[in-house]
């Protein structure tokens, strides 16, 4: 029976463990005029803050990321090579070109040979719908089979509740996304590109004589941006998936059904601003950080440390540092033998705004069964009990200063 109960106890703290850290609920009282806005934090991914984030929305042009996820991960994997060239179909130039006087283009030619690397910057620089046409021409020989390979990409990703039709965003009836999908999906091609992912800062681009700015107009405009895209259709608004870094920090914003290019740009960078002033990484607990002790029943020792065997960290706003509660619950006595690194509870970490979190507590060392002596004092409490009971206990921790200060990460 002992045996069993410690194995249970053991199974459901490290469920819970599954279930911790880092990411926060979302925190929605930041004031926005997007219809959509999220903001999420790079390193950890926790999000900040979420205005309809989980909602449907038309994607425009902050589809194109998809597309050009999936040539970086053939780029990435020797599948394809950036001096690789791609045909220029007529099919592919009367449907994105020819008489789309208001569609973004590169301006490609019938019959051309255009290298993946000026077709990357066509699509991220110059938002060319038609240079997204010849890559999903090139695969799948048509975008509605593309979209089948962007579909399975994003599932792949992680992307929960987005559907693509086309590579370039065009309005579709049956195509959605999220502006946390879009967050994830720019958090995957700056972790996992990053050889590729310096083509998002470039400004500007030439492509048969015509010379286009980035659209995204932050850069150079506000410290530390570097990426990723713009979107505007008459349905979605004006929208973009933008990043900025910041003292080590980087942070992931998406906006969406904004009224004009000068709304998108200004409420960016204010989202941006507030996102950076007003919200921190905790290091709370750093790995093997003793929490507290346990009795030990029947051991060669009569109390183990516990410590938690990963950092504890936790992305929050000022204010709700000041109210954080971190709360140790474990049953005691312990059952000797103990094994280092058995989990013997664990925290509970609450703040205003959030959903608690939880962290495994473990034993700091080992303790093995008594001998003769411990058997001796235990004898008379085994008289009248086979076993001792564990008992609940739940204490409040006061964090060290020193293991609470804030940490802007790598």
């Amino acid at each position: 029976m002992r045996l069993i109960f410690i194995l249970l106890t053991s199974f459901l703290f490290n469920l819970s463990s599954a279930l911790a850290l880092p990411a926060a609920d979302p925190i929605n009282d930041v004031p926005t005029a997007a219809p959509f806005a999220l903001m999420m934090d790079f390193e950890t991914g926790a999000v900040l803050f979420s205005k309809n984030g989980n909602e449907p929305m038309d994607p425009a042009s902050m589809a194109k990321l998809m597309t050009v996820a999936i040539l970086f991960e053939k780029l990435k994997h020797n599948e394809l090579r950036l001096d690789d060239t791609f045909t220029v179909t007529e099919r592919a130039w009367r449907l994105s070109v020819a008489g789309k006087n208001e569609s973004s283009k590169m301006f490609v030619s019938i019959g051309s040979q255009i290298r993946v690397e000026d077709l990357l910057r066509g699509i991220i620089i110059q938002s060319g719908n038609d240079a997204c046409t010849v890559v999903a021409e090139h695969f799948a020989g048509s975008e509605e089979a593309f979209s089948d390979l962007m579909n399975a990409e994003a599932k792949r990703i992680g992307l929960k509740n987005s559907v693509f039709k086309n590579a370039s965003g065009l309005p579709h009836p049956d195509m959605h996304v999220t502006s946390h999908d879009l967050a994830l999906l720019a958090a995957y091609i700056i972790r996992e590109f990053p050889q590729y992912y310096r083509m998002f800062a470039e400004r500007e681009f030439t492509w048969n004589g015509i010379k286009q700015s980035n659209r995204n107009l932050l850069l150079g405009s506000y410290a530390g941006a570097d990426g990723l895209k713009t979107g505007h259709t008459a349905a979605s608004g004006y929208g973009m998936v933008a990043s900025a870094q910041h003292e080590g920090r980087r942070l992931i914003l998406v906006v969406n059904g904004l009224a004009n290019e000068a709304q998108r740009v200004a409420e960016t960078k204010r989202l941006l601003d507030i996102g950076f002033r007003e919200f921190r990484v905790y290091a709370l607990l750093k790995p093997e950080a003793s929490v507290g002790e346990v009795e030990v029943w029947s051991g060669e020792e009569a109390k183990v440390s516990l410590v938690v065997q990963k950092p504890v960290t936790l992305l929050l706003r000022r204010t709700q540092r000041d109210a954080l509660k971190v709360v140790l619950t474990y049953d005691t006595p312990v059952l000797a033998p103990v094994v280092k690194g058995q989990v013997i509870g664990k925290l509970t970490i609450t703040a205003p705004g959030i959903d608690s979190l939880s962290a495994t507590v473990h034993a700091g060392a080992n303790v093995d069964s008594g001998g003769l002596m411990t058997k001796m004092k235990l004898g008379l409490q085994e008289l009248f009990a086979s076993e001792r009971e564990p008992t609940p206990v739940s204490e409040q921790l006061t964090l060290p200063e020193s293991q609470s200060a804030e940490t802007t990460g790598p």
